[in-house]
C-alpha cells in the first residue's frame, strides 16, 4: 500500500493549540463529523517500531499507520496530522483532546478500557525477551525473575507491568524506562538483565545491536493458567463513539483483503497472528 506523506503536526494543528492556550479552553477529541467535514484526524503514535513509529523522513509507518491510513481513505479523510508521544502518554493525552485516535496497536486490557475506547482488534502478538549476547544469565522466560535475584526492564505504560506482578516479580527488580529506545543500552550495560517486550519488539531491537539478542528458546509466560498473548487495537476518547463504531466497520472490511494480510506480514506478523486477531473481540478482552 502506497502511503502518503503528511506532516507529524501541521500548522493548522498548531495553530488551534495556540488558541486554546491563548484561551484557556479544553481541547477536545473531533466528532466523526467534524472530521468529515474538515477532511482531517489527528492520530497518535509511540515510535514503536513496527506498530506505529515515524521513519527518518518524517512519515508514519508501521501496522497501525499503515492500517488507519487505508481506513481513513475508506471514509474519505485525505489528511492526517500525525502525532508523537511516549507510550504513557498515548492514554492521558487521548483524554485531554491533544488528538482523535491512537494507532499504536495498543494491546486491548480491562484497565485501559475504563479510560478509553478500543476499536476491535487489529493484530495479537506474543512476548519475548531481549538479553546481552550469549544470554549470560541464561533467561528464557519472564518467570525467571521471580526465582532469581535479577532484574528486568519494562517502558513504562506498557502491559508488561500487570504480567510481572501477576508472576509475583516485585517493583524492586523492575526498571523502568521512557522508551525501546533505551533497552539496548540497558541491557548491554548491565543495568538490567533482560528486556521485556513482544516478540516483535524483541527482534526489532535485537537486529540494531551486536551487543543483544532474543532470548531463545523462549516460553511465554502463563497467567492464570493462560499463555500471554496480546490484542492490538485503534484507541479513541470515550466521547468519540461515532467515530470508533465507523473505524470499526472499515476495519471489518479491510480485515477481509490481501491489502490487510500484506501490512501485516510487511511488519513481521505471522500467518498465526493474523489468525489469532480474529479470535477475540473488544468485547471480551475488556472483560478480562
Amino acid at each position: 500500500m502506497k502511503q502518503t506523506s503528511h506532516p507529524i503536526i501541521s500548522r493548522s494543528l498548531l495553530a488551534a493549540a495556540a488558541l486554546l492556550l491563548a484561551t484557556g479552553a479544553t481541547a477536545q477529541a473531533a466528532t466523526l463529523a467534524q472530521i468529515k467535514q474538515s477532511g482531517h484526524v489527528r492520530i497518535a503514535v509511540a515510535n514503536e517500531i513496527p506498530y506505529g513509529y515515524i521513519d527518518m523522513s518524517g512519515h508514519a509507518r508501521g501496522a497501525g499507520p499503515d492500517v488507519a491510513a487505508q481506513i481513513m481513505k475508506q471514509l474519505g479523510v485525505k489528511k492526517i496530522d500525525w502525532v508523537t508521544a511516549s507510550f504513557g502518554s498515548l492514554i492521558p493525552g487521548l483524554k485531554a483532546g491533544r488528538y482523535d485516535m491512537v494507532a499504536a496497536e495498543m494491546a486491548i486490557l480491562p484497565q485501559r478500557c475504563q479510560q478509553v475506547l478500543f476499536s476491535e482488534p487489529n493484530s495479537s502478538y506474543g512476548e519475548g525477551l531481549l538479553v546481552a549476547k550469549g544470554n549470560p544469565k541464561k533467561l528464557h522466560s519472564y518467570e525467571a525473575f521471580a526465582k532469581s535475584k535479577g532484574k528486568v526492564a519494562i517502558m513504562a505504560g506498557a502491559d508488561q507491568l500487570e504480567m510481572m506482578h501477576a508472576l509475583g516479580i516485585p517493583d524492586t527488580r523492575i526498571v523502568t524506562i521512557s522508551n525501546n529506545a533505551d533497552a539496548i543500552s540497558t541491557v548491554s550495560t548491565g543495568r538490567a538483565d533482560a528486556y521485556a517486550a513482544t516478540g516483535l519488539t524483541v527482534a526489532q531491537l535485537a537486529g540494531k545491536s551486536k551487543k543483544v539478542q532474543a532470548a531463545k528458546p523462549f516460553t511465554d509466560p502463563v497467567i492464570k493458567g493462560t499463555p500471554a498473548r496480546s490484542w492490538g487495537g485503534f484507541a479513541f476518547a470515550q466521547n468519540s463513539t461515532d467515530l470508533r463504531d465507523a473505524v470499526n466497520a472499515q476495519l471489518a472490511k479491510f480485515k477481509k483483503t490481501d491489502g490487510w494480510r500484506k501490512i501485516m506480514t510487511r511488519y513481521g506478523f505471522s500467518a498465526n497472528d493474523d489468525k489469532q486477531s480474529l479470535a477475540k473481540t473488544t468485547a471480551q478482552l475488556c472483560k478480562g
